[in-house]
């Protein structure tokens, strides 16, 4: 995930300069504007991307810096985005194994209630998951803090979901609930996002994806499913048209693939014309290479 870092230090004075120049990303200033919206636990988690991000653009890690304000500010618009994928890290066999158990452990905490009982913390435990992986790569074997804080917020969630009501001695009658309108499906929202004039899906992407047919699954008040292709502004608008649309089809796709029904997932491709972060045109920007997905 370093790698800018490690070419700008090979590549000498001028290009670390240029590098340098990515602490003024608008990414990261688009980050550090943002107004949270949806639910609590997308609240949290844009609050602790955006301290993490600054975090590290203090430091001068601004690669790194950078892919964090991309998750902070899919936050930020409500959008549900997974812990780090160690597919993309560069750590040592014993931390892969050590952080694939976290990792499990994790994201079951979140996909059983975690993200709705206790929001706050299960924002604070993926927040403290990634930041515990990218710490661990630039400190090989040793122990980084935000391994301890994550497993003192997993484990904060992991009580909350596991406890048990206390039995009632003399429960109290239940009375009828009145009729009315449905209670409205409330609607969650996923993203994945592309490499550069992409369309294939990324092991982080696939990770999203599993989510998503799990969440449908597990539910029986949803309809249906949105997926919304998007794309940088660099390019012509024609080709983004066609590209956003290409995304849209490939998570479609990797949805039929994990048992969702054809029937139920709509695509559209909206190109270029709705940015997660405002550009001039022809800018090559990670958070806008994207695809939505909204449960309906």
């Amino acid at each position: 995930m370093n790698l800018v870092t490690r070419v700008c230090a090979v590549l000498g004075v001028l290009v670390l300069a240029a590098c340098s120049g990515a602490g003024n990303s608008e990414t990261v200033q688009a980050l550090n504007k943002a107004q949270a919206v949806g639910s609590p636990f997308t609240k949290v988690l844009h609050a602790e991307y955006r301290d993490y991000t600054n975090m590290l653009q203090r430091t001068g890690d601004y690669a790194d810096g950078v892919h964090f304000a991309r998750k902070g500010l899919a936050a930020a618009s409500g959008v549900i985005v997974m812990p780090e994928t160690l597919d993309d890290w560069d750590l040592t066999d014993k931390d892969i194994i050590e952080l694939t158990g976290g990792r499990t452990q994790l994201v079951d905490a979140l996909e059983n209630g975690g993200r709705e009982l206790v929001s706050d913390k299960a924002g604070i435990a993926q927040a403290r998951f990634d930041c515990w992986v990218e710490q661990q790569e630039e400190n090989w074997g040793k122990e980084v803090p935000c391994k301890a804080q994550f497993w003192a917020a997993l484990k904060a969630v992991q009580d909350v979901i596991n406890a048990k009501p206390p039995a009632e001695e003399f429960p109290a009658p239940v009375a009828e609930a009145p009729k009315g309108e449905p209670v409205p499906v409330q609607q969650a929202m996923f993203i994945v996002f592309f490499d550069w004039d992409k369309y294939n899906l990324t092991a982080g992407a696939n990770d999203v994806l599993d989510a998503v047919a799990q969440e449908i699954k597990s539910r029986q008040d949803v309809k249906g499913i949105t997926v919304i292709g998007h794309t940088d502004s660099s390019g012509t608008e024609k080709y983004n048209d066609k590209l956003s649309m290409r995304r849209a089809n490939a998570v479609k796709a990797g949805l039929v693939s994990r048992g969702i029904p054809e029937s139920v997932v709509h695509i559209e491709g909206r190109g270029e014309h709705e940015l997660l972060v405002k550009t001039a045109d022809g800018v090559r920007e990670p958070a806008n290479r994207r695809a939505q997905m909204t449960l309906e």
